[in-house]
């Protein structure tokens, strides 16, 4: 008996499995939001070096704030004014001829910066003064969460193989929460980075064990429908996360803002059920046995369920060897396996570097970076609802390669166009994001199909690395 066969029996898509998904949807709202949080808390305002007092007392006294630039702070080739660089002296001179700036002398900024706080209240990088040749700074931040979530990836991945998901689930809610309300309240960078990192590794827990616990609850036959409404939740957490950031200014508490949302997922967790396939797998037949009656009581199913007893649960075929240790080297320790694993590992590479490279880069067009964000979320609904109806029509293989073919195209195309152009250069870069979407979407149901339970948790953590790639290429 396969365990495929039970599910159809007690019901592969009720109320059991509606309300596992509700409770991931839930649940997941606040990881996208962790994800481009960076985006503007680590938002580099326009800035210049503040100026001192110059000659307050004098026949000077009364400059206007132009003329106090004119005469501290250089222009740069475009003409705009310097960010990191202030005349040695005050250049008077310039007052009555602008052009007359051979060999005038420069230095670094001495006393700190002046910050234009119009678009953002306040931001950690003027906080810290991550600016000038601190600059790289704000991209390590970004860097160092996306290495948390590759090493949470891998460990939680496979602590949940081995001590159950519902369990790894609330380890990493009340954990992630617990890291994420911490960053808030950092006194320096490098406490902001430490704890940046232990939240990426906590939450990613969260994403990878609601996929694999609902994939192992649906049937086959709805599997499609709900992997591709659990994309959504990404889809739906970005989109509001845009109005978190608009409303809330200050990046501290823009952190605790996205970061309370996972008490949903603590207070719902009661309600989630452990994996029966698990269960199974794993040889606790009794506690499988319960969570198949709770699910077939749901979904009113019940009377189908009394031939099934705990000790008949131990023919069901859920295609894993019971009793075995299973860890990442079985991903590689078979040439099936390892050409799946490799290709997989490829194609989520290729995915990651576009997708985030896409939504990462909000100002680089030169538009609003509010707007920008919403366009980059809002076309990934299009992207997804794309996969749902070419999938079974076309086929996963051929819905990923034309995904993957056209976002390469959008991604060309952007690369010969002239950055004056930054309305056209947006629209490719969003049509490259619906391409993005859809392959990234096709690509996480593609492999939480192809692997088997024991395993299916790792192919998460191919999904991590090239993310924390991307901010240092930035």
């Amino acid at each position: 008996m396969k365990f495929e066969a039970i599910l159809a029996d007690i019901g592969g898509f009720g109320k059991f499995q509606k309300m596992i998904i509700a409770i991931n949807f839930m649940s997941r709202f606040t990881l996208p939001c962790h994800f481009l949080l960076n985006n503007f808390i680590a938002a580099i305002p326009a800035h210049h070096c503040r100026i001192p007092s110059v000659d307050s007392e004098g026949i000077f006294g009364n400059l206007s704030l132009a003329d106090m630039f004119t005469i501290s702070i250089p222009l740069e080739d475009d003409g705009t004014r310097s960010s990191c660089r202030m005349f040695a002296e005050p250049q008077y001179h310039l007052l009555l001829n602008k052009s007359d700036v051979t060999q005038v002398p420069t230095l670094p900024c001495v006393d700190g910066w002046v910050y234009d706080n119009t678009t953002f209240k306040s931001t950690m990088t003027a906080e810290w003064d991550l600016v000038c040749d601190k600059r790289s700074r704000t991209k390590a931040s970004a860097t160092v969460f996306f290495i948390g979530v590759m090493f949470g990836a891998l460990t939680f991945g496979s602590l949940s193989d081995r001590f159950g998901r519902r369990i790894m689930l609330l380890t990493s809610y009340l954990s992630g929460m617990l890291f994420g309300l911490a960053s808030a309240f950092s006194v320096s960078f490098l406490m902001f980075g430490v704890l940046r990192f232990l939240t990426g590794f906590c939450m990613t827990g969260i994403v990878i064990v609601s996929s694999v616990l609902c994939v192992e609850w649906v049937d086959i036959e709805h599997r499609k429908l709900v992997g591709i409404f659990e994309n959504f939740s990404w889809t739906f957490g970005s989109i509001t996360f845009v109005a978190f950031a608009y409303l809330v200014t200050d990046w501290r508490w823009l952190t605790i803002s996205v970061t309370l949302p996972v008490i949903l997922g603590i207070i719902t967790w009661r309600w989630m059920p452990e994996s029966a396939r698990w269960l199974i797998a794993n040889g606790k037949l009794e506690e499988a046995h319960l969570c198949l009656v709770k699910c077939a009581n749901m979904n009113g199913t019940e009377t189908l369920l009394q031939r099934i007893q705990p000790e008949t649960l131990s023919s069901v075929v859920v295609t894993e060897q019971k009793g075995r240790v299973y860890s990442y080297l079985d991903l590689i320790r078979t040439p099936k396996m390892r050409r799946l694993s490799l290709t997989t590992g490829v194609i989520w590479f290729s995915n990651a570097v576009a997708f985030y490279g896409i939504t990462f880069n909000i100002s680089g067009f030169g538009l609003n970076a509010y707007l920008t964000q919403l366009l980059y979320s809002s076309a990934e609904v299009p992207g997804k609802l794309s996969i749902y109806f070419l999938l079974d029509r076309i086929g996963r293989k051929r819905t990923q390669v034309g995904m993957l073919m056209m976002l390469a195209i959008s991604l060309g195309i952007n690369m010969v166009i002239p950055k004056e152009m930054s309305r056209m250069r947006t629209a490719v870069a969003i049509i490259g994001k619906v391409f993005a979407s859809g392959s990234f979407g096709t690509t996480i149901l593609y492999s939480s199909e192809l692997f088997p339970t024991v395993v299916r948790t790792g192919w998460d953590t191919t999904l991590p690395w090239p993310e924390w790639v991307w901010p240092s290429l930035r």
